[in-house]
């Protein structure tokens, strides 16, 4: 299995430290926040991984990152010329995934408690995994919708008023078809190509496993978000 790491966007919620820099380059304690993602791919095993981010940023992750050999991993890069979405930023990764079956798509502001990170026994190859936790803010997140015996029928992209408080997290692993259906997409009301319009393809289709997360996960992207981030890792050290 290959890994990517999306890192665009502007991060315009935590300026004005992202007018300095990009969103994924800011501290999470001593450690700048990709890193957190790299380790997350690393506990699943993978070692080949391409970091997507805008023209602007792709530099300072080089000059920080290097080829990944410092942190056990070898690193591609590639950039992503408009903010289109989640999904065209991974359509972006087609030729680098040429040679996986599957693939494991982390969002760069995404901090997980890795130790609760399991690939069911009964995945299958040609299945999405989504990893969902509780959250009280699902608003902010696509929301699961989930039926009596658990089962997955349906994502809603930032409800107003949410099915359930189980958030998609920002971990997929997708079939190496997930290529294909990004070609299909069609631009939301935002003009982006929506990841959650992808992950219903795969749960409409009876080809998605649901993992619900016990231990901590928070995106960063916003004050009081990455504040809990980093209460977290101030109490969890061991990034690796």
């Amino acid at each position: 299995m290959r890994g990517i790491i999306l890192a665009g966007g502007h991060g315009t919620r935590l300026r004005p430290a992202t007018q300095i820099y990009n969103k994924h380059l800011v501290p999470i304690l001593n450690n700048p926040m990709i890193l957190y993602p790299l380790a997350t791919l690393k506990k699943l095993g993978i070692k080949d991984i391409l970091i997507i981010t805008g023209g602007d940023a792709v530099g300072g992750f080089a000059d920080f990152l290097g080829d990944g050999s410092d942190y056990g991993v070898n690193l591609t890069y590639k950039v992503q010329k408009e903010a289109g979405g989640i999904a065209q930023a991974l359509g972006l990764a087609e030729d680098f995934a040429k040679d996986s079956e599957n693939i494991a798509v982390a969002l760069g502001d995404n901090i997980f408690d890795n130790k609760s990170i399991i690939i069911p026994a009964n995945y299958e190859k040609n299945q999405a995994i989504l990893f969902g936790k509780e959250v009280n803010d699902p608003e902010r997140f696509g929301v699961m919708e989930v039926i009596k015996d658990g089962k997955v029928i349906n994502i809603e992209e930032k409800p107003k008023n949410p099915k359930s408080n189980i958030a998609v997290t920002g971990l997929y692993i997708y079939p190496r078809d997930v290529f294909d259906i990004v070609k299909t997409l069609k631009p939301s009301a935002r003009g982006e190509l929506e990841i959650t319009d992808v992950n219903n393809y795969y749960i409409k289709n009876n080809r998605c496993l649901f993992v619900n997360l016990e231990g901590f996960w928070h995106d960063a992207g916003t004050p009081s978000s990455l504040f809990e981030a980093i209460k977290w890792v101030y109490e969890n050290p061991n990034l690796w």
